[in-house]
């Protein structure tokens, strides 16, 4: 599996990033761009049965993906959303409702970033999290090309002019950096 091999060139491994975000049990968190559910399910554990996750999507099949995985791990705190990221309100979840927002490998694939960011700052509530994890321009082994890709202090500044405040950073993996943000 495609996975696989990337976690073991030290990509970017969910189990290790999972306790960097803090989670605690009950929290609210939507998984923006979740693809398969390569965060998600590990996402809807952390949380445990009290938590809630939405996953969103533009990729239909990626959403049934999240929702097997989900039935074969017996996990009934995950749900499913089609969205187009770009376009704001399209989760459809409430206002200023979620404890945390993850942005994990979405960005780089969108001339609209702001607007998924917005989209972030609409849905998680005040004193709220954004956690961002995108492509580092400088490593080109592998990945989508450097033209794709925003050097860091580009995605900082795109989060702070919707309101987002830098709070931390963290290397994800040797290809991806991490932000952490708050609304506040």
């Amino acid at each position: 599996m495609l996975i696989k091999k990337f976690c073991k060139m030290n990509f970017i491994h969910p189990e290790k990033i999972i306790p960097l975000l803090q989670i605690s049990e009950g929290m609210k968190i939507a998984d923006l761009g979740c693809g398969a559910g390569f965060f998600t399910i590990l996402l809807a554990k952390a949380v445990g049965e009290n938590g809630e996750i939405f996953a969103a999507d533009v990729q239909k099949s990626s959403l049934e993906s999240v929702k097997i995985k989900a039935q074969a791990e017996k996990i009934s705190n995950i749900k499913t959303i089609w969205a187009d990221l770009e376009i704001y309100g399209t989760t459809k979840i409430a206002d200023d409702s979620l404890d945390m927002v993850l942005i994990s490998d979405v960005l780089f694939q969108s001339k609209k970033k702001g607007a998924i960011i917005k989209e972030a700052w609409r849905i998680v509530s005040p004193n709220g999290k954004l956690a961002i994890i995108d492509w580092k321009p400088e490593s080109l082994e592998i990945g989508p090309k450097n033209s794709y890709r925003l050097a860091k202090n580009d995605m900082i500044k795109i989060a702070e002019e919707t309101g987002f405040k830098l709070t931390s950073e963290f290397d994800a993996s040797d290809y991806h950096y991490g932000l952490f943000f708050s609304k506040e």
